[in-house]
């Protein structure tokens, strides 16, 4: 007994020690897969064997009712039976009745069973059955292009790239394919099985059950998030590759493969970013399709919220990048290239299109007329504002770029702005006539060449306004930066990088704040999330403001805060500028080298705010370094106080607002314009705090240097609450058209720094301006309004659709969509108000956009199907597609899918009659035009369409409605620590500049009452069911075959 004890203990312990935990919950983990797949099935032959078990009763009912009629026939035989003489031939009659009979049981049976599907297919159940399916078809077909976009970006580059990198003289390194494509051939597997998965799932239809291959996708998400992160690295590294012209040469070569349809490498790069987002969307589609109690659904939550979760990091890095991709595709559509394009920190600001008006050259005015040059299509420029350059371009027919020769590169650094010319400007005597002040000059002093200046024309006030003002902020911004590197290099060692470094504020990720690895135009980390008391500092920050920045708060500040709350911070920054300062002072790097106390600002030199008029501009008015100093190091000027020489000497620095002890004389042997000190607020800000809290330099008494302190960080604050202002009221006007609470406390703020007895004369001429533009209404007469639209629906028609040329329907429909499109405000794109109950209040332009598109393809349509006979149907078919291709040719693209969409109504594709008359050729240009509006790949076609067209432009609204409600989706405004999620602001004011940049360029286009009243016409206009009954009455259903 012991030793059979022994060999039972042996055993034991042998089994204990192979034992693992690990292994014992893999064999759970699988028993449970096979307990959950069980309780499927079980719940599956539940409902089976209920529908089952209902049809046997019925059955059951059937056969009873059937079994009660034979009893009753048999007994009806039976009396029958003693009068028939021959029980082998039956009466006539009653064959008829029992083929009767068998009949009526049959129809009876056949019309309960059509009953019982038609209750369920009409049931809610079996509606929301076939959302989800046809949910599940869509999405198979958008993950068949995403293998196929993912396909190509593998072997039309990837795979290339590895074999030119291994070549004798490589164009790229393996590293640096690594660093661009990082797993993007893992990605391609990883969908390839998912795909094929989908696939397996639809061979099982109706059955669909989608929850498993979810449970294979989550696992791999580290692969995504790898990417994710590597993403603006990837563009970086992109961006560096195109400066070496053998790789970029390449590299074309491989964007011209027709499989990647015109599509650039950046392109497909991005293409894995958006789609996680795609599928929470359609996750979040079956999930409001399938039942509480349906055995998938906790696996479809968990899916989702795992989605979310990575979906959130990838709209930041979207948005990051999103300026690299945009200076890339710009970069590629000039034939002669930028390298400056190629700069990562280089942000785009604006684009659009401007004449250039001929300038004074070696003193002789041009001999080109002015008013054949603003008809001719050679003085159009498309011009691009960046934060340190701007570029100027002519455009080919096929949509390239070219710079001009001369003038087509600017550096900012290089420019002074004057933004009203004087009628002593010999510029303005040749070029600043009959353009009603619209035009602006640029003076530009390279350092390697001769100056010239150039004068460009804007098409209209809001839109000079808006170029001026961005241009300004630009200069203003780049050279501040300048100054501030100069003298904390030329005094102290400290360069601005290390400034910055030394506020942990401006990087340092903090409860209220996370900032980007991006950096902004001012070279400081650009915010990710914060509150909105941060981001209202950074507004009023003295040290820098950023351009992209100031557009991205003022386009989206309603979504988190209040225009009341930015008017009281800015009147705080005004009345209480020290508050403003963001670190303590005495943190600030010991200046160790002597630092000017005195910094004047004269009258002629160029602001930010503004340039006062001149007719001669002078080199020593840039503001640059060697203008403050030729040897580039800043000198204490001697202060001078002279009282009694007061009201004579008027210097060129000296102005009647300077306060007495900051005006200088002019050392001996200087003569006045080298000594001139053109220097910002803002820049003179950053040199009093660098300055302070130090011993004051010679010659300075302690209440001077305290009151030139102030007096500098006053400036600054002035400067500030004046350049915010001016963007707001120039480019936000709709702000202050619709809350007078808003203009009366601007206006009353304007007022007070009119009355500072030290305002300076650029400042005074800044707040005029901008009071004058909110006291009076500045309205383009020459812009019709909706309500202009309306009325003229209501006068009578006199011409009818034949009488009418293609070209004059063409330009009308353009006029009015672009004035349907001109008078959406663009505080309505905000909020998805235009997918809520009560859109019609909350986006009412929206909704009348919306039904303006309706109005016309209906009309179209009618047009179309009022013809009797077949040619005239088929001529009117052809006449309205060469509207459209009109359209096309004057940018109008929402005219061209009004009418695309027309003839891809069911009551005129079925007229397959009137479409055998159409000509081949027109046939063609539909499925052209159809091409290029087409909603594939989230309108990829329209969208590189509107890259290469020149404004004015008319684009599909709903494409723009798509991207906001994709990006709404996809990620919450706020953080769930309440942070405002600043970059989805930024994507967000992304798409509002870019529909703004339409809405801003006005057709010149006259308008013809006639014309105009006939497209109103809502007489002509039939409906939807009363067209395709109109098409059965021509073409009639054919009968179906035998």
């Amino acid at each position: 007994r012991n030793r059979t004890k022994d060999a039972d203990c042996n055993e034991w312990v042998e089994a204990i020690q192979q034992a693992s935990y690990s292994d014992l919950i893999i064999e759970r983990e699988v028993l449970m897969q096979k307990y959950i797949h069980l309780v499927q099935i079980t719940e599956t032959e539940k409902v089976a064997a209920n529908q089952l078990r209902t049809q046997l009763e019925d059955q059951d009912t059937e056969i009873e009712r059937l079994k009660a009629e034979i009893v009753v026939l048999n007994k009806t035989e039976e009396r029958m039976l003693p009068y028939q003489s021959n029980p082998e031939e039956e009466d006539p009659d009653i064959k008829k009745i029992k083929k009767v009979q068998s009949f009526m049981r049959g129809w009876l049976c056949r019309r309960k069973w059509k009953i019982i599907v038609q209750d369920y297919i009409c049931s809610p159940h079996a509606e929301s059955m076939r959302k989800r399916n046809q949910i599940v078809f869509n999405m198979v077909e958008a993950e068949t292009e995403y293998v196929l976009q993912l396909s190509i970006l593998v072997n039309c580059f990837l795979r290339p790239l590895r074999m030119a990198a291994s070549s004798k003289k490589p164009p790229i390194t393996h590293d640096d394919v690594s660093s661009i494509f990082l797993n993007s051939e893992t990605i391609m597997f990883l969908h390839e099985i998912f795909h094929q998965g989908l696939k397996a799932r639809i061979a099982n239809w109706p059955t669909l059950v989608l929850a498993d291959l979810f449970d294979i996708l989550l696992p791999m998400l580290n692969i995504y998030q790898e990417f994710v992160r590597n993403h603006q690295y990837s563009l970086q590294v992109l961006a560096n590759c195109k400066q070496n012209r053998d790789f970029d040469k390449l590299l074309k070569q491989y964007e011209a493969n027709a499989a990647c349809e015109d599509r650039m490498l950046e392109t497909f790069l991005t293409y894995p970013m958006f789609q996680i987002p795609r599928y929470i969307i359609t996750l979040h589609e079956l999930l409001a399709h399938t039942p509480h109690e349906h055995v998938e659904r906790k696996s479809l939550e968990f899916a989702k919220s795992k989605l979310e979760e990575l979906s959130k990091m990838m709209h930041d890095e979207v948005s990051d990048t999103e300026n690299i991709r945009k200076n890339l595709a710009i970069e590629r559509m000039i034939v002669e290239g930028c390298d400056i394009l190629l700069d990562t920190s280089q942000t785009f600001v604006r684009q659009g299109s401007l004449i250039q008006l001929p300038s004074v050259e070696k003193g002789k005015l041009s001999k080109v007329r002015l008013g054949s040059l603003s008809l001719r299509k050679e003085a159009e420029r498309q011009c691009f504002l960046f934060t340190k350059h701007f570029l100027i371009c002519t455009r080919t027919s096929g949509g390239k770029l070219h710079l001009l020769k001369q003038g087509g590169r600017l550096s900012l650094i290089e420019c002074a702005l004057i933004e009203e010319l004087d009628a002593s400007d010999e510029d303005y005597n040749a070029a600043g006539q009959g353009f009603n002040r619209l035009e602006f000059k640029i003076v530009v002093e390279p350092a390697d060449g001769p100056s010239f200046a150039v004068v460009l024309l804007a098409p209209s006030r809001q839109e000079k306004a808006a170029w001026t003002s961005d241009m300004s902020q630009c200069i203003d911004n780049i050279r501040c930066n300048g100054l501030m590197t100069s003298v904390f290099e030329d005094n102290s060692k400290v360069t601005v990088p290390h400034m910055i470094k030394s506020d942990a504020r401006l990087h340092k990720d903090d409860v209220d704040i996370c900032f980007s690895k991006t950096l902004n135009s001012c070279k400081v980390p650009q915010i990710r999330y914060a509150s909105v008391e941060r981001l209202l500092e950074r507004l009023t920050d003295l040290r820098f403001l950023s351009i992209d920045f100031l557009n991205t708060f003022l386009h989206t500040y309603r979504i988190f805060t209040t225009a009341a709350v930015v008017m009281d911070k800015l009147s705080d920054i005004y009345k209480k500028p020290f508050t403003s300062i963001p670190v303590r002072l005495e943190c600030l790097p010991y200046i160790t080298h002597s630092v000017p106390s005195i910094l004047c600002f004269p009258q002629s030199s160029c602001s930010s705010l503004t340039v006062t008029r001149r007719a001669q501009y002078h080199s020593s008015d840039r503001l640059s370094i060697t203008s403050i100093c030729p040897d580039y190091s800043l000198k204490i000027t001697r202060l001078v106080l002279d009282q009694s020489n007061d009201s004579g000497d008027m210097s060129p620095c000296r102005s009647p607002s300077t306060p007495r002890h900051l005006r200088y004389r002019t050392p001996a042997g200087q003569s006045p314009d080298s000594s001139r000190c053109a220097v910002s607020p803002a820049s003179a800000f950053a040199i009093a705090t660098a300055a302070a809290g130090h011993s004051s330099p010679q010659g300075f008494t302690n209440p001077e240097k305290s009151y030139d302190k102030e007096f500098l960080i006053r400036r600054a604050a002035t400067n500030r609450v004046l350049n915010v202002l001016r963007h707001w009221v120039s480019k936000h006007s709709q702000d202050f058209e619709m809350n007078a609470e808003l203009t009366t406390a601007v206006i009353a703020l304007l007022e007070e720094v009119l009355r500072d007895s030290d305002l300076l004369p650029q400042e005074r001429k800044a707040a005029a301006n901008i009071l004058s533009a909110l006291s009076q209404e500045e309205q383009d007469d020459s812009q019709l309004k909706i309500e202009d639209i309306v009325h003229m629906s209501d006068c009578p028609r006199v011409e009818c659709f034949e009488s009418l040329s293609a070209m004059e329907l063409a330009e009308q429909i353009t006029l009015l969509d672009h004035i349907v499109f001109w008078n959406i405000p663009y505080e309505e794109f905000l909020g998805q108000g235009w997918m809520k109950t009560d859109k019609n209040e909350r986006t009412p332009y929206i909704m009348k956009t919306s039904q303006h598109f309706n109005n016309m393809s209906n009309l179209v349509a009618s047009q179309i199907m009022a013809p009797a006979d077949v040619s005239s149907r088929a001529t009117s078919i052809e006449k309205w597609l060469a509207v459209a291709d009109i359209c096309r040719c004057l940018n109008n693209y929402n005219g061209v899918l009004e009418i695309t969409s027309a003839l891809n109504r069911s009551a005129i594709y079925r007229l397959k009659k009137t479409w055998a008359k159409v000509c081949k050729q027109t046939k063609a240009l539909m499925d052209r035009l159809q091409k290029i509006v087409s909603s594939e790949g989230r309108f990829k076609n329209l969208r590189e369409t509107l890259k290469n067209c020149n404004p004015p432009c008319v684009p599909y609204l709903g494409m723009y409605l798509t991207d906001l409600a994709f990006i709404e989706e996809g990620t919450p405004n706020f953080t769930e620590e309440g942070l405002v999620n600043f970059s989805k602001m930024r994507m967000i004011s992304h798409i509002i500049r870019e529909i703004r940049q339409f809405q801003q360029a006005p057709y010149r286009i006259d308008l013809q009452p006639k014309v105009t009243q006939f497209l109103l016409d809502k007489t002509l206009v039939m409906d939807e069911d009363t067209l395709y009954e109109l098409s059965l009455k021509i073409e009639p259903r054919l009968p179906p075959a035998n």
